[in-house]
């Protein structure tokens, strides 16, 4: 069960996150050429096709969950690589010369301006791309747009105070080694084995910040997953924290710097997979992007929290005690995993698995709307009506199902989800993947 007082408490800190914050001092003309640098550099033949392809069809307006709950032009999504496109045709296309002549170069007002549209107005969810037809990646557009921003000192405060706690102390919201020791102390007092620095290990568990704090019993029902299954495995004090806000703020640098801090710990153990909580940005980060420093392809699997049960569940290594019949479940797709990752079937085998009513949402898997939530837009504070907008988009695609439960796999959904229903009072049952899985373990409780 949460702890509402803590979630109240996580709450109360986000609001007076970007008090922590530290900008540099950076002269105007160094913020919009620093910018302009990372958009030349990262424009590579791929990306100059995005911006040179666009019909400006609308059909990603009609995708996007903040333009739907707004209608407001502003948020197209297209829209949100325009400085990109204009940096683009002025300087690298094809006509640049002619180009320059009509169309004056950006500034300082529309990096303000843009910051809103590419932190407060897009998760990265990239179900933009799925309808466009020119299979415009929009999402990695945005994501240049964010890199381009934070190499000018301009990203939102509370991301920005939080990665600068992340690459200066390495905890996160004050979470680092001491603070998961307690939690394990905790959970072994519940009679849950917690393997913690283990020197080898075939499997290295990592968890995040938000089961620290708010959702200690998805990481208890993790360990008692993989103890069911007689896994060899273990976490690692210098190398659990999988939220990377490197890549929610658009710095390269700490990205890297925190995936590799998940990564030497893997390989010092000797790790044939490294299993990653219920969290959604995770996922891509260590799967997608994550390389040895050489460059080559990590050594061991990656795998999500839900694609790792649901595997097991399909492999028939993890049986389950059926649930109640009657019980009306549904599923939110986290985008990250789904949309971006191809976590698809595991967790419907392992919600088919609880033997429960489930109904899926309409759309559903790869097209379900995104919670408004991801990609860090849940701690800016001024993005909270916005957020919301989307949110009961995503609301009421749950309630068309007639579910009691909605299930989710990402615990930065998680939150939005309460969120969403703690100011509606819609008495949303909210629920994890990974906690109902261990609920239903046959036998004995695991310990």
């Amino acid at each position: 069960m949460i702890d509402m007082a803590v979630f109240k408490q996580f709450q109360g800190a986000i609001a007076h996150l970007g008090e922590m914050a530290q900008p540099e001092p950076i002269a105007d003309d160094e913020r919009v050429a620093r910018a302009k640098a990372v958009m030349r550099r990262k424009t590579d033949r791929s990306l100059a096709l995005d911006l040179e392809s666009c019909v400006n069809c609308g059909y990603c307006s009609e995708a996007c969950h903040f333009y739907q709950g707004t209608q407001d032009p502003k948020y197209t999504p297209t829209r949100k690589l325009d400085l990109l496109r204009r940096v683009h045709a002025r300087e690298s296309a094809a006509f640049a010369p002619i180009t320059r002549l009509f169309t004056r170069d950006i500034n300082l007002a529309d990096l303000q301006e843009w910051q809103e549209l590419v932190y407060d107005s897009c998760t990265e969810c990239g179900r933009c791309s799925m309808v466009c037809p020119m299979g415009i990646n929009i999402a990695r557009g945005v994501n240049v747009m964010r890199e381009a921003l934070s190499e000018a000192g301009l990203v939102p405060l509370e991301l920005m105070a939080v990665a600068q706690e992340q690459a200066g102390r390495g905890t996160v919201f004050g979470v680092g080694p001491t603070e998961l020791a307690g939690v394990v102390e905790t959970l072994r007092g519940r009679g849950i084995t917690i393997p913690l620095d283990e020197p080898h290990a075939d499997v290295m568990l990592v968890t995040t910040v938000i089961d620290v704090l708010l959702f200690q019993d998805a990481l208890a029902a993790t360990a008692r997953i993989l103890n069911h299954l007689k896994v060899d495995w273990t976490l690692r004090s210098a190398g659990f924290e999988a939220a990377n806000f490197g890549l929610l703020s658009g710095n390269e640098a700490l990205q890297a710097a925190a995936s590799q801090r998940i990564i030497d710990e893997a390989l010092a153990i000797g790790a044939k997979a490294v299993i990653l909580p219920e969290c959604g940005h995770a996922y891509p980060t260590l799967r997608w992007e994550g390389r040895l420093p050489n460059g080559k392809p990590l050594p061991f699997e990656v795998l999500a929290a839900s694609e790792f049960v649901g595997r097991e569940i399909r492999e028939g290594r993890l049986t389950l005690v059926p649930g109640d019949p009657s019980r009306k479940l549904t599923y939110h797709d986290a985008c990250k995993l789904a949309r971006h990752g191809g976590v698809i079937d595991e967790p419907r085998a392992a919600l088919q698995a609880l033997g429960v009513d489930f109904r899926e949402t309409s759309p559903t898997a790869e097209l379900n709307w995104c919670c408004g939530g991801g990609a860090g837009t849940f701690l800016i504070n001024r993005a909270a009506p916005l957020r919301h907008k989307a949110w009961q988009i995503k609301r009421a695609q749950v309630e068309a199902t007639g579910a009691d439960t909605v299930v989710l796999s990402c615990a930065s959904c998680r939150l939005n989800f309460m969120e969403g229903d703690e100011v509606e009072q819609s008495g949303l049952h909210i629920e994890s993947l990974i906690e109902l899985v261990a609920a239903q373990l046959p036998g004995p409780p695991a310990s």
